[in-house]
Order: C-alpha cells, then sequence, then structure tokens
C-alpha cells in the first residue's frame, strides 16, 4: 500500500511540476481578470449604447414574472421573493460571451501570427557551414566507413 502512495506521490509531484499545468493555472488567472475587464466593457460602455439605439431599453429590467404580479423592476420582483425569468440578463450574457469570444479569437490570431513570424525568421538565419566545415564533415564521413 505504502508503495502505490509513493508512486502516486512521485507521479502527481511530476505532473505537477511540469510547464503546462504552471501555463494553465496562469491562464486560468489571467482569464478571470480579464473577465472583469469584458464585464465591464458590457456593462459599462456597450450595453448602453445598444440601450441608446433601441430607444432606451434596459436589458436587465427583461423578465417574466412567474407568479403573475406585475413588477417594475427586476430588483423589485426579486426583493418580493418573485420567481422570474430573466431574459434581459440572458441577453446580456449572450452578447458579453460573444465580445469575449471575438477578443479571445483576436488575441490567438495575433499570437498566431506572432508566432509565424518567429518560425520565419529563424529558419531565415540558418547560417550556411563554411567551405572548412564541409570539408571536415566529409573527411569524418570517410573516416566513418574505413572502420
Amino acid at each position: 500500500m505504502k508503495e502505490k502512495g509513493k508512486k502516486f506521490t512521485s507521479e502527481f509531484k511530476e505532473f505537477i511540476s511540469k510547464g503546462n499545468v504552471m501555463d494553465l493555472a496562469v491562464g486560468v488567472i489571467i482569464g478571470g481578470a480579464f473577465s472583469a475587464i469584458v464585464t465591464s466593457l458590457v456593462n459599462d460602455i456597450i450595453m448602453p449604447v445598444i440601450s441608446l439605439i433601441t430607444g432606451g431599453i434596459d436589458f436587465t429590467n427583461w423578465f417574466i414574472s412567474l407568479d403573475g404580479n406585475k413588477y417594475a423592476t427586476l430588483a423589485e420582483a426579486s426583493a418580493k421573493g418573485a420567481s422570474v425569468l430573466a431574459y434581459g440578463s440572458f441577453i446580456q450574457a449572450i452578447i458579453y460571451f460573444l465580445i469575449l469570444a471575438f477578443v479571445i479569437f483576436m488575441l490567438v490570431k495575433g499570437v498566431n501570427k506572432l508566432t509565424k513570424k518567429k518560425k520565419e525568421e529563424v529558419k531565415e538565419e540558418k547560417p550556411k557551414k563554411s567551405n572548412e566545415e564541409e570539408l571536415l564533415e566529409k573527411i569524418l564521413e570517410e573516416l566513418k566507413k574505413k572502420k
């Protein structure tokens, strides 16, 4: 039983020490911070513009009360304990998702473009072998054939 525990511990240490796990952890942390930025972008900039375009409509107050009563706002319905279908919040979440997906797409596209350029630069920078190096390689090949 102790051997299984030691094997598990060593496997776990190997797994956790790999670069991919650390990269993932950093990605999750940055993703959380990025999510706050996108939330602010949607709530504070994009939704007011959409509301202006649609004549002052506030998506967050689009809801259906399931108890049959009428409420002026979602906050009022929630305060009175009413069950609601908050489809306006759902629309806002969809807009948030689309913006987030678009921004991530643009980031990945940019990173791929930079990576491709770097790979092309590395390929171009391969130095040519000098005549002496080529000659020494031929001599080495001939010596290997004689052995």
